[in-house]
């Protein structure tokens, strides 16, 4: 197995061209710039954060290990890691890398010739919870299950340390030598999180050991109990910790999907969770209904005092009317069902009522999260494996455009990513998307005309072949159906699941074909729905059309013959003459070689995943008019990476990456280019897209050895330029972060791009007499 792995997920053609040299706009701390959004924390000082109380924290999950270089770890995993074990590095709100002094009083390379030697100077403070000093032991065994060189340590991650030459201790216990075989620029990102020597030191001990727990921490928390029943791992304060105290007594994650988070927050089950846009305006909505004003100003009420939002407010008074008669009707069977169904509405809209009497209590912090979302395109095979063809679609794109859909309504910064590398703010940053070049319809057209791509071309495929969007979006089958599931069919752009169920398929052929029609800048936004496209319906008619005719044509000749065969009885009815059909085209998409351009566009289905089903329609929206047809295929959320994204079947589709402070080392595997397999596979690592250069894995191998930072950071940059030139995967905009939590939560809520001090996190002190009187 490669070294090359990706270290920090959790939750993704060469082109001959004279790139230009593209900088940062500065040197040292300016590199980056600002990062795009802040934090939003509540930031406080320590003497005005209580001591003592519960947090419960929402989590995606339970993980299945607490060994974060295990292939199963996952986000829950490394919170975990991040409050009980030694992170010799943290990362700031600019989501750079920061000595930590709760462990290190210094960390520096003192040597670069004729090897690279890191020297760590540890806290002479910082012990394991057993009483044990941290020191030179620990470094030695991580280093030694992460090498690679001992296969009986199921590692999934290891980049770096197979680097090292050797760790020795300094001139006293405190002093860590590191000593690298071949230089590593990324050492920073080395011994974070640092494992006891107790679960590193032996196979045994860290496959199954450090599974379910860890008896050795050294953190503002320790591990308590991990409940499966209940779903919670508690975290409790570290009586041997070192640093400033943690202001919580305990600190509970606690597993709740990310649908039933509005729910579990009313209910009192956790008092701050990441949640979607959904459950952000459902607070929005709350505290609007307790100011007692709606958008209006009028109240929270409806017409007639129903409710304006929830489960009763798409009911017309025609609809009440028809359900009461049908309830009371003199159809028994049919009375009973409606008296049951006007049941379970009643519960439903006294449940939502009383959620949001709870939801006003909680407060939405916003940011942006270190992650951006992408446009992936399969270069493997298709049309895609063409770079003109990807070219094109990339400089169709109106990235701005896209950013504004889903962070604008938010009152989030919507800026396109620049970067496929690193995030605004932090040092590697910089905005080379001038290498592929803006958005420009003229120029797409002019690559897939170059690419042999023309419309009106003549189509050799089966008349019932699908033929792009036309073809109604597709499930896999393994998602439920049905209004609030993320799988319903339709997606009206800017409302939720539940309003998506009803006004879709009238007209939406009419629609789709002017779409298509119209010229760049002349639609009004957004489709409201993932309607059919222009083709489908200029295909109809034309077989339509031409099955009539062949039938008039049929109809003769047979008649023909009947008169004939009267005239000569003892003559023989020859056999009718095939009907010549008449040629098909592409009409106003473009076809080549007989075949339509059609791309299978895969998006998510499941809740959350609103705001990329936007997206894919905007984006589907942007191709129908440079004539691309696009497939759209919604899948449930437990297959769309595996078997859709990792094994290649999809031509587009869009997902995330985490962003990374070691870019040379972590950013490698997502584009370095695939190489053959003995078994004739191809071997991808995170290269999902398929795509890469040689080019592009020399300047990311420069970068990792090269010990000047500045010079690595510019390595890094031109490995981007030439990533954005490839127009292997589109970055779009950075990911929104939208966290509920209860106004009194104090240094927490949405850490952007920097990561939480835990032991600061606490309830704000209430307000003495006098300053309430004040």
């Amino acid at each position: 197995m490669s070294q090359r792995r990706r270290r920090s997920l959790a939750l993704l053609t060469s082109g001959v061209l004279a790139l230009p040299l593209l900088t940062g706009c500065g040197t040292g701390d300016d590199e980056g710039g600002p990062a795009a959004a802040g934090q939003d924390i509540a930031t406080t000082t320590r003497d005005k954060v209580a001591d003592g109380g519960v947090l419960r924290w929402a989590v995606d999950s339970l993980p299945d290990t607490l060994n974060a270089f295990q292939a199963d770890a996952d986000a829950t995993t490394s919170r975990i890691a991040g409050a009980v074990l030694p992170q010799l590095f943290v990362l700031d709100a600019k989501g750079r890398p920061v000595a930590n002094p709760d462990y290190l009083e210094k960390a520096e390379v003192i040597e670069r010739e004729p090897k690279q030697v890191v020297l760590y100077k540890l806290n002479q403070q910082a012990v394991w919870s057993d009483g044990r000093e941290i020191g030179a032991p620990d470094f030695v065994a991580q280093w030694r299950a992460l090498n690679g060189k001992d296969s009986a340590y199921w590692t999934a991650r290891n980049a770096g340390y197979e680097r090292i030459e050797k760790i020795e201790k300094g001139k006293t216990d405190l002093e860590v030598r590191v000593t690298f075989a071949k230089p590593y620029a990324d050492w920073r990102s080395l011994f974070s999180p640092l494992y006891p020597k107790q679960v590193t030191g032996t196979p045994d001990a860290f496959n199954e050991g450090a599974r379910g727990t860890l008896k050795v921490t050294a953190g503002p928390f320790a591990l308590g109990a991990i409940d499966k029943k209940t779903g919670t791992a508690a975290l409790t304060r570290n009586p041997r910790w070192w640093g400033k105290q943690a202001k919580l007594d305990t600190l509970v994650l606690t597993a709740v999907p990310r649908a039933e988070r509005p729910a579990a927050l009313a209910a009192g089950k956790v008092d701050l969770a990441e949640i979607d846009r959904s459950g952000a305006e459902r607070i929005a909505l709350a505290r609007r209904d307790a100011a007692g004003k709606d958008a209006a100003g009028k109240g929270g009420a409806g017409a007639g005092g129903a409710p304006a939002h929830g489960p009763g407010a798409a009911v017309t008074p025609a609809q009440a009317t028809l359900s009461w008669a049908n309830a009371y009707g003199t159809d028994e069977e049919k009375a009973a069902q409606e008296k049951e169904t006007r049941t379970k509405h009643t519960e439903a809209v006294k449940r939502y009522a009383d959620e949001q009497a709870a939801l006003r209590g909680f407060t939405v912090r916003k940011s942006l999260e270190p992650a951006y979302t992408q446009l992936a395109m399969n270069g493997a095979s298709g049309p895609l494996a063409d770079e003109r063809v990807r070219r094109a679609v990339a400089r169709a794109l109106d990235r701005q455009a896209l950013a504004d859909l889903v962070l604008k309504p938010l009152g989030l910064p919507a800026k396109p990513v620049g970067s496929h590398v690193a995030l605004a703010g932090q040092q590697a940053y910089a905005d080379n998307s001038d290498a592929l070049g803006g958005q420009d319809a003229k120029a797409a057209q002019a690559l897939l005309a170059d690419a042999g791509w023309r419309r009106g071309g003549k189509l050799t495929e089966p008349a019932g072949a699908k033929a792009g969007p036309e073809s109604a979006p597709q499930d896999d089958g393994k998602t439920p159906a049905g209004p609030g599931t993320g799988n319903d069919g339709l997606y009206i752009v800017g409302e939720d699941d539940e309003a998506n169920g009803e006004a879709a398929e009238e007209g939406s052929d009419t629609r789709a074909a002017d779409d298509a029609a119209a010229p760049d800048g002349e639609q009004d936004g957004v489709s409201p729905v993932l309607a059919p496209a222009p083709f489908g319906a200029q295909q109809k008619a034309s077989l339509l059309a031409q099955a009539a005719t062949a039938r008039t044509a049929d109809d003769a000749k047979r008649s023909a013959a009947r008169d004939g065969d009267a005239a000569d009885p003892a003559k023989g009815s020859p056999a009718p003459a095939p009907a010549k059909q008449a040629a098909r085209t592409s009409g106003n998409m473009l076809a080549k070689d007989g075949k339509a351009l059609t791309l299978r566009f895969v998006l998510p289905a499941g809740p959350g995943s609103e705001s990329l089903r936007a997206v894919g329609e905007r984006i589907s929206q942007t191709l129908r008019k440079l004539g691309v047809n696009t497939e759209t295929t919604k899948v449930a959320d437990d297959s769309f990476f595996k078997d859709h994204i990792a094994s290649g079947q999809y031509d587009l589709a869009l997902y995330s990456w985490p962003a990374t402070a070691f870019p040379a080392t972590d950013a490698r595997p997502i584009f370095a280019k695939p190489e053959p397999a003995a078994d004739g596979s191809l071997l991808v690592e995170q290269n999902y897209t398929r795509v890469g250069t040689d080019h592009i894995d020399q300047l990311f191998d420069q970068a990792v050895g090269e010990l000047d930072e500045a010079q690595s950071r510019e390595l890094v940059r031109k490995a981007d330029a030439r990533i954005w030139a490839a127009a292997g995967s589109i970055p779009l905009f950075q990911r929104p972060e939208l966290v509920a939590v209860k106004p009194s939560l104090v240094n927490a809520g949405a850490f952007g791009l920097g990561a939480p001090r835990y032991q600061d996190i606490g309830w704000k002190k209430a307000p003495k007499a006098k300053e309430k009187k004040k």
